[in-house]
């Protein structure tokens, strides 16, 4: 009776659930299909739980084993523990919840040490496991290259990742990347909680049931929910606010959340990555940025360079960017001259490679079939003279009259948003501010 209602429970959170009413059936089903976990009975006729597993650690010392004990069998418990069981759970179990902890805490350290197990593989290994799975990510870097043999190692763990880097580096590129080498079956979904109030955060990520609020007049899925066994990519967590970060702190650590409303507890089955804009050492020396939160959220951290740190990719990356956008217009790509990538490599790219990729766009409606001129974009024009032009502090030496701080900062944020062509994401980027800060200004003014 005990077996079919774990059964049904662990099945209705999702599990794929192998039976076996005695020992040597039950060892039959592990070593044929190799399970992530094992619950086990300690009393079982003709082959008892001790000796179970005893035969499974002889065959596999990594897989969790969780017993199941009777009162007053604390000696054989022990003994369990000391033969390589994971963890004991007392009969009968009145609350599943208890049972839905062991095996998630199961599953966790298992995870953990595959990961640490491939991580240490891979940095062994001179190429990726997947290469096709970071294909979107097109680089000849020797840095990206490590950072994806990183990717792939942890990709696997049910740890969080946070990746940063500046805006337009690829952040979300390389969270899908992840979620591709997780092999993860589920979905995987992505939400830009920047902005988003306590109560919409909330809303968002655990979703309501019907006659949480006023209004609620139906129930509403999370987005948690709708990542289940995928990935839920959180953008610019940076940005969020303290009553969020404590809430996503309590779920980092419980893997369950409640729905608006809901007194039942839901387990989270989804892996979360996080990406920010803003640099590791910036976020833990914020005070509006819990410090217990930043350390569960970054146990797996990696920082995407910029794109002006990866020069050898400017070039492989513009012609990718007008060989793809001229398919789209039914022309024909044309070439790069010399100079033009010259020009190229010695501009910053504030924007990094969503700048380029507006280049390549713009480039294209500039000019005709042939050769692709550094005239054709705008933003390399006299960038050979930049050397000659005054240094910030020589801007204003001539000028008689100094503007106001207010008019002077209007200015700049007008041409800023001139350059980026209005996109406020590639401007805030010129200005060294994020894109909210940004938004934030455009309000005031």
């Amino acid at each position: 009776m005990l077996c079919l209602t774990l059964g049904d429970h662990l099945r209705d959170r999702g599990f794929c659930v192998l039976e076996a009413q005695d020992g040597p059936t039950g060892l039959g089903l592990f070593r044929l299909h190799k399970p992530a976990l094992v619950t086990l009975d300690l009393r079982m006729s003709p082959m008892d739980g001790h000796a179970v597993l005893a035969a499974i650690r002889k065959e596999d010392v990594e897989t969790p084993v969780i017993i199941m004990s009777g009162q007053g069998e604390m000696d054989d418990v022990i003994r369990t523990l000391r033969a390589g069981a994971f963890d004991y759970l007392q009969k009968p179990i009145a609350d599943l919840t208890i049972l839905d902890h062991a095996v998630d805490r199961a599953l966790e350290r298992r995870a953990l040490k595959r990961g640490n197990a491939m991580l240490s593989r891979s940095f062994l290994a001179q190429d990726l496991q997947a290469p096709e799975d970071f294909a979107e990510l097109l680089t000849m870097n020797p840095r990206m290259r490590d950072i994806f043999r990183y990717c792939e190692a942890v990709a696997q763990s049910r740890e969080p990742v946070l990746i940063t880097g500046e805006t337009g580096v690829g952040k979300e590129l390389l969270a899908r990347a992840l979620h591709k080498s997780s092999r993860r079956p589920g979905p995987f979904v992505a939400v830009n909680v920047a902005g988003l109030d306590d109560h919409a955060f909330s809303d968002t990520l655990f979703g309501h049931v019907r006659g949480a609020f006023t209004g609620a007049e139906r129930p509403r899925e999370g987005m948690m929910e709708k990542a289940a066994d995928g990935t839920l990519f959180l953008d610019e967590v940076g940005d969020l606010g303290q009553q969020a970060q404590l809430r996503l702190l309590r779920v980092l650590q419980e893997r369950e959340y409640h729905p608006l409303g809901s007194d039942s507890p839901r387990p989270l089955r989804a892996s979360i990555l996080a990406a920010t804009n803003r640099p590791l050492d910036a976020l833990r020396k914020d005070n509006a940025f819990r410090t217990d939160f930043f350390f569960r959220l970054c146990t797996h951290a990696v920082a995407l360079p910029p794109l002006r740190e990866r020069p050898e990719d400017i070039a492989l990356l513009l012609r990718h960017f007008l060989f793809h956008i001229s398919q789209g217009l039914g022309r024909t790509a044309p070439e790069c001259s010399p100079g033009l990538i010259s020009q190229l490599r010695a501009y910053p790219f504030p924007g990094n490679v969503r700048e380029l990729k507006a280049m390549a766009h713009d480039a294209l409606g500039r000019c005709g079939a042939g050769l692709l001129e550094v005239a054709a974009i705008p933003a390399l024009r006299g960038l050979a003279t930049q050397a000659a032009e005054p240094q910030p502090q020589e801007l204003f030496t001539a000028w008689p009259v100094l503007p106001s701080i207010r008019a002077a900062t209007n200015a700049l944020v007008a041409e800023a948003l001139r350059r980026a062509g209005g996109v406020q994401k590639l401007a805030a980027a010129m200005l060294g501010i994020s894109p909210q800060a940004l938004s934030e200004r455009l309000k005031r003014q």
